[in-house]
């Protein structure tokens, strides 16, 4: 019984005649289980189902080397490749023409085919695991760039945080400079009088009494007194009253924070102050302004406000 050759075995599979041709020319007809994998190797080439051209001087069957040029076959005469069983024991030429039946046609065919769905099963497996290591990379490196956002976002986050308590540190300092600036006001006053608040009547010179001689509305005018400071008055938001004297030259901010040391105002509670008679209200842009600019010597009232 002679075996199909493996030109013949792909087209009773069902290949196309010209996939057929190419997979046998390019595994130089080295048996079925070759030509299909070719087959399933190249599948999806764009010219899989185009005429085979072979080289120049191609050969299919090239096993049957000492045969004349004259009778071997060229490579465009495939439908004469030799068959695989051209090599058999040559005491039994009947039984290598003999052709096969359709019986023993459709048997081979049909392990033909389960070695192609074997072949087919593998690659279908072989694809599986690539694609499962694929999205494994891909899953590593997703996990890599979240590691690297959530460190940028941490190392963020730090310098926020660092950069918040430097501020906080600063407002700290400066508020303690506005203090000692109090304090070592105080000081001086202190040692200036003696320890008490000095009274208009220690500080302001005696006017002189007219003369009696002189006449009514003659001699210079009197000349107009300059205070360097101020007696400042604050009622709270409770009621209560505090007093101070301050330097005329000193922005109502030193009150500001004066009041915000001695009141029971909870710290970061935002509050404003205010003259009742004329009543007007201090803005931000009046805190760096002197007291005597705002007329608040050489005495002032103010009110504590909530904003």
């Amino acid at each position: 019984m002679a075996e199909l050759t493996t030109l013949e075995s792909l087209l009773e599979m069902g290949f196309g005649r010209n996939r057929a041709d190419k997979a046998v020319a390019n595994t130089g007809n080295q048996g079925i289980e070759q030509a299909m994998d070719w087959l399933m190797e190249h599948e999806n080439d764009p010219d899989i189902d185009e005429p085979y051209v072979p080289p120049a001087g191609n050969v299919l069957g090239g096993e049957a080397e000492g045969q004349s040029s004259a009778d071997q076959p060229t490579a465009g005469d495939t439908d004469e490749v030799i068959a695989e069983g051209d090599d058999m024991d040559s005491d039994n030429p009947e039984a290598s023409k003999q052709p096969m039946t359709e019986e023993e046609k459709r048997e081979q065919v049909k392990r033909l085919e389960e070695l192609m769905r074997m072949k087919q099963a593998e690659r279908r497996e072989r694809e599986r695991a690539e694609e499962v290591e694929r999205e494994k990379q891909r899953r590593r490196h997703g996990q890599e760039l979240q590691q690297i956002r959530q460190k940028i976002q941490d190392d963020e986050m730090k310098k926020l945080a660092d950069q918040r308590r430097k501020e906080k540190m600063e407002d700290k300092l400066a508020r303690q400079r506005v203090k000692d600036k109090i304090a070592r006001d105080r000081e001086e006053r202190a040692q200036k009088f003696g320890g008490g608040a000095p009274s208009s009547t220690a500080t302001s010179p005696q006017p002189t009494p007219p003369s009696p001689s002189s006449p009514s509305g003659q001699g210079p005018p009197p000349t107009k007194r300059e205070y360097d400071e101020s007696r400042i008055q604050v009622r709270l938001l409770d009621g209560s009253t505090i007093n101070t004297v301050f330097k005329a030259q000193e922005p109502l901010a030193a009150v500001r924070v004066y009041v915000q040391m001695n009141s029971s105002t909870p710290e970061g509670e935002d509050f404003t102050l205010l003259s009742p008679y004329p009543r007007h209200v201090y803005t931000e842009m009046d805190m760096e302004k002197p007291l005597k600019e705002l007329g608040l010597v050489p005495s002032a009232v103010l009110v504590v406000t909530k904003k």
